[in-house]
C-alpha cells in the first residue's frame, strides 16, 4: 500500500530509492552506536552487492508494477519468493527437494500461470502502462528475493543482522541513485507520498530487515521467505478497505493454490505422515 501510494507521485525509480535511502539513513545511525562500523566496513562487498540483488532491484520492479495493477495482485505474485527461493537453493546450494516440494513447486507455479493468464496484458493502456510488464516485473522481483536469501545464507553467515541490513541498504540507495536523479518527478510531491515513503523506509524496510536476516540466520532461507505467505492478507484488506480495490473470486482462488504449493516447496508442509 505504502509503495502505490509512494509510485504514484514519486514514480517508480524515485519511490524506490527514497524508500532504501531513507532505510540506509535509519540504520546507520544505530550500527555506529552499536559499534559495528569496523564490521560492516570489512564485508561492504557483499552487504552492498546483496542489497542490490535485494532491494534495489525488487523495489523498482514493485513500484514499476503498482502503476498498472493492484497491490492484491501484487501481493499474491509476491507470495511466490518461497517458490523461487527453492528452485534456487536447489540449483546453487543443491539443496534438493523431496517428492512434496516438488509437487509443491509444481502446484505454486500453476498458480502462478493461472493468475497471469487472466491478468497480464501486453496491451498499453490510455496511461501507457500494461499489466504483462507489470506481472513480470512481480516475478522479476520474486526470483531476486529468492536468489538473495541464498546468498545471503552463504556469505553473509555470522553477520550481525544490522550489519546485513545496514550494508545491503546503502548498496541499494547506490545502485538506485542515478535513476532516483534521472526520474525525479518535476512537480512537487505531497506531504502523504512523503509519509508513505518514510513509513517505508523505515518501518517496512529498516527494522523488517534486521528482522529478516536474522531469520535467514537463525532459521534458513526456506523459512524466512515463508514470511510472504502473510502478506497477501494484509494487502489485499488495506487495497480493499483504504484503496477501494477490487477483489476477484479468481485471484484468492489462484492465491489459494500459489499458497498450497508455497508450503509444501518451502517444506512447511509435507504429505508424509
Amino acid at each position: 500500500m505504502f509503495m502505490r501510494l509512494g509510485a504514484m507521485e514519486f514514480g517508480a525509480f524515485p519511490a524506490a530509492g527514497m524508500r532504501v535511502v531513507v532505510a540506509a539513513l535509519f540504520l546507520l545511525p544505530i550500527l555506529l552506536m552499536r559499534g559495528l562500523g569496523s564490521t560492516l566496513r570489512a564485508h561492504w562487498k557483499a552487504t552492498f552487492a546483496i542489497g542490490i540483488v535485494n532491494s534495489a532491484i525488487p523495489f523498482a520492479c514493485f513500484t514499476f508494477a503498482l502503476l498498472s495493477i493492484t497491490t492484491g495482485l501484487t501481493s499474491i505474485l509476491n507470495a511466490t519468493v518461497p517458490l523461487f527461493g527453492a528452485v534456487v537453493a536447489w540449483l546453487w546450494l543443491k539443496d534438493r527437494p523431496n517428492g512434496s516440494r516438488t509437487l509443491g513447486l509444481l502446484i505454486g507455479f500453476l498458480g502462478v500461470a493461472m493468475l497471469a493468464w487472466s491478468k497480464a496484458s501486453f496491451k498499453p493502456d490510455a496511461a501507457g502502462m500494461s499489466t504483462g510488464w507489470a506481472v513480470l516485473a512481480c516475478l522479476l522481483a520474486t526470483l531476486c528475493y529468492g536468489i538473495a536469501a541464498s546468498a545471503s545464507k552463504r556469505y553473509l553467515s555470522g553477520l550481525p543482522s544490522l550489519v546485513s541490513a545496514t550494508g545491503s541498504q546503502m548498496g541499494a540507495a547506490l545502485g538506485l541513485a542515478p535513476l532516483t536523479l534521472w526520474y525525479w518527478p518535476e512537480q512537487p510531491v505531497t506531504l502523504n507520498a512523503w509519509l508513505a515513503v518514510l513509513m517505508l523506509g523505515v518501518l517496512c524496510t529498516g527494522i523488517a530487515y534486521i528482522l529478516y536476516f536474522r531469520l535467514i540466520e537463525r532459521a534458513g532461507p526456506a523459512k524466512a521467505l515463508s514470511v510472504t505467505f502473510a502478506i497477501p492478507v494484509f494487502a489485499v484488506l488495506y487495497g480493499v478497505v483504504l484503496l477501494g480495490e477490487a477483489v476477484t473470486p479468481w485471484m484468492v482462488g489462484c492465491g489459494v493454490v500459489i499458497v498450497l504449493g508455497t508450503t509444501l516447496s518451502s517444506g512447511l508442509l509435507s504429505l508424509r505422515k
